[in-house]
């Protein structure tokens, strides 16, 4: 098999990390690139770690341009890529279409426009093969096939590893849930923000999305509701720190009754078994972004702190790759029928 790429948003982040793994992944021929006020310039000024591409032109972002593809990557901002997509379903109806911003993910209308406001574009198949879903099925099931995919969102996907498989075996409490996370500055984009500028985020540390307002809480509800339908409230704040690429997410959660350190152990080990890229490590061994970087690759650990009865969750991920552009590759696999790992690695970049 071999199929061709276009990729929107090609000079931000998240477009260029998608065009890093696509030129590693032996199915794939890039085609067209495009985005917005880049247009009519030359790639290789904007990414110029991706030689093989430095000479293409940046086209621009329209239907036109993207249209004829076998598959559409729309690296763009929220609230930018369901009007586009609206429109290439009618251009180009067998594409598979793969969004990488938020306007897909929701299920709920209501949360769409409490966290983002405006209209709600529409659900797309979750691009998140690993999640537990009712019954022990994964969502990898529901990736066979598809021809719409909304990618997840970085934090959304540390969160959800280092929690799902309590929340799935009932090992902890729903409703008293607690995440802090350590982010890198790529997570917000390429976009000039005093806050992002090296003179305030070297040798700083600063919290952001404080109180409840910020827009992964809706998608991590949905997504650890998944299991059983439990009502899922959780304290979620992010926190920028001077690196470039990562997440560190630890999360806490109040014990069940009945839960103890060995089925905790138990319930993580058979959630992430044959897992190609989640890895549950060895008791002790904490995860680190450093050992993400470059890889598709989620590093997890669990214990539980008996004196505070208290589960105690991290989850390490490249926010770049098993955060956004690996997840995009890894559901593309599964949509298009190859196996999963395909063009993936779990080979990191240390030190």
């Amino acid at each position: 098999m071999s199929v061709r790429i276009a990729v929107s948003g090609c000079t931000g982040y998240a477009g260029g990390e998608a065009l890093r793994l696509l030129l590693q992944h032996p199915d794939v021929t890039i085609g067209n690139l495009t985005a917005k006020s880049s247009a009519g310039t030359r790639f290789g000024t904007h990414q110029a770690h991706l030689l093989p591409l430095a000479d293409a032109e940046v086209l621009d972002t329209t239907v036109d341009n993207l249209a004829g593809h076998d598959v559409i990557v729309l690296a763009l901002p929220h609230g930018t890529s369901g009007a586009i997509a609206a429109e290439l379903a009618q251009a180009s109806p067998e594409a598979l279409l793969i969004d990488l911003g938020a306007d897909h993910r929701l299920e709920s209308a209501e949360a769409w426009r409490a966290f983002y406001g405006g209209e709600h574009p529409g659900t797309w198949t979750y691009g998140m093969p690993e999640l537990l879903l009712a019954d022990g099925v994964r969502q990898r099931t529901e990736l066979a096939g598809t021809r719409r995919i909304a990618v997840p969102g970085c934090n959304v996907t540390a969160v959800t590893f280092a929690l799902q498989p309590g929340i799935a075996t009932g090992l902890i409490e729903p409703t008293d849930l607690v995440a802090v996370l350590a982010n890198g500055v790529s997570g917000a984009g390429k976009a000039l923000k005093p806050q992002l500028l090296a003179s305030e985020i070297l040798g700083s540390a600063s919290p952001y999305g404080v109180g409840g307002v910020h827009r992964h809480i809706p998608e991590i509800e949905q997504n650890l509701g998944k299991p059983g339908g439990d009502t899922i409230r959780i304290s979620f704040t992010p926190t920028l720190v001077p690196m470039a690429r990562g997440i560190l997410a630890t999360c806490t959660a109040r014990l069940a009754p009945g839960a103890d350190a060995g089925t905790v152990r138990q319930a993580w080990q058979e959630a992430y078994r044959d897992e190609p890229f989640v890895h549950l490590l060895p008791e002790g061994q904490w995860p680190s972004t450093a050992g993400t970087l470059g890889a598709n690759t989620a590093l997890v650990q669990v214990t539980v702190d008996e004196r505070a009865g208290r589960l105690v969750a991290v989850c390490a991920i490249d926010n770049l790759v098993k955060g956004t552009a690996g997840a995009a590759v890894q559901s593309m696999n599964l949509a298009l029928g190859l196996p999963e790992t395909t063009g993936l690695s779990t080979i990191g970049v240390a030190p």
